[in-house]
């Protein structure tokens, strides 16, 4: 059977460094049992938490997952019994999360033998989506693990982790890939050249937002955006119940990406009032839409909607009503643009 190129290191974008140390570790036998991967979302880091646990289950001698194994066929097919993945899970309307349950089960599982003897890889993905109980119960586990076993924890929000946790794993940090890889990446999926390239600025060197961005839409998402905020000057009240509403009848995922366009805006606006040929823009194809709205907003007013996304933004994370959330993010955004109407 051919080998699994997705199960290699040379399959991750980017990240030169971060193979190099982990391959090394791997090769000199000092891998430490836990490891937090930590970075941007989207740039590869759970898929190099896969490579890195084939590695780990494969047991080739060169530290490099062969592909071709039963463990690795296993793994890819998310059937190895060594193997076990923690990821947030959604309880009706509220936000996705982990909880003390699945934590639990994963550090019964961790107790086990390993089936092949050559330990087991525990991975948790989004592990700062961990509430407080859940993150209480992984630590004496991750204290005082019993029998081999590595766990491989991977977030884009470092801070959400409590200070316990952090210090018990070794950081592995992860940085934003660059547009030309971007772009390229983009391209191997037949996306048009000019296309991969707007969405390649606007992805903030995240291939996973990109490929989003790209395959469901993203661009008319971010135009609507942009739409919003050339309206907001003038957006009357009876026109803000009807537009929460149907904005709240939506997807909390749906509603924080529109919040991400918007605050990607109001960022470019801002360089644009330093450097109006600055090249650093997110949002490089529509630089003349986003220009012409410098004339209306001031860069306080821009620094206050900035803050009031952001929060916004945060809130989604909670059980809230998304109806009423839009509709106080509107009330104040209309009111911090200073709207005429």
């Amino acid at each position: 059977m051919e080998s699994d190129v997705s199960l290699r290191f040379g399959a991750v974008l980017g990240h030169a460094e971060q193979k190099a140390e982990l391959r090394m570790m791997l090769g000199e036998k000092r891998l430490p049992h836990a490891l937090l991967f930590t970075g941007p979302e989207g740039v590869g880091k759970r898929r190099l938490a896969y490579v890195l646990a084939a590695a780990l289950l494969c047991g080739a001698e060169d530290g490099r997952p062969c592909g071709a194994c039963s463990s690795c066929r296993a793994l890819h097919a998310g059937t190895n019994p060594d193997f076990c993945e923690a990821r947030p899970e959604r309880a009706g309307k509220s936000a996705a999360q982990i909880r003390i349950d699945q934590i639990r089960a994963i550090c019964a599982e961790a107790s086990r033998f390993s089936d092949a003897g050559r330990g087991r890889v525990i991975l948790i993905d989004d592990a700062d989506r961990m509430n407080e109980a859940a993150q209480n119960s992984l630590l004496k586990t991750l204290e005082e693990p019993a029998g081999q076993v590595t766990f491989i924890l991977v977030t884009s929000v470092r801070n959400a982790l409590l200070d316990t946790i952090r210090s018990r794993c070794i950081p592995i940090s992860f940085g934003a890939l660059s547009e030309t890889i971007l772009r390229e990446a983009l391209a191997a999926r037949n996306i048009p050249a000019a296309e991969a390239e707007a969405v390649a600025a606007l992805a903030g060197g995240s291939l996973g937002r990109a490929i989003r961005l790209a395959e469901g839409g993203g661009l008319a998402k971010r135009d609507a955006a942009l739409s919003f905020l050339e309206e907001l000057p003038v957006l009357a009240m009876e026109r803000i119940f009807p537009l929460a509403e149907a904005m709240g009848k939506g997807e909390r995922d749906a509603l924080s990406a529109w919040f991400s366009y918007v605050m990607m805006a109001l960022r470019d606006m801002l360089v644009l009032y330093e450097d109006g040929g600055s090249p650093l823009l997110y949002n490089k194809d529509v630089r003349e839409r986003l220009a012409a709205l410098l004339s209306i907003y001031s860069k306080a007013s821009l620094f206050d909607l900035l803050a009031l996304a952001c929060g916004a933004q945060k809130r989604l994370q909670a059980n809230v009503s998304l109806r009423l959330l839009m509709e106080g993010f509107l009330i104040r955004a209309r009111d911090r643009c200073g709207a005429s109407i």
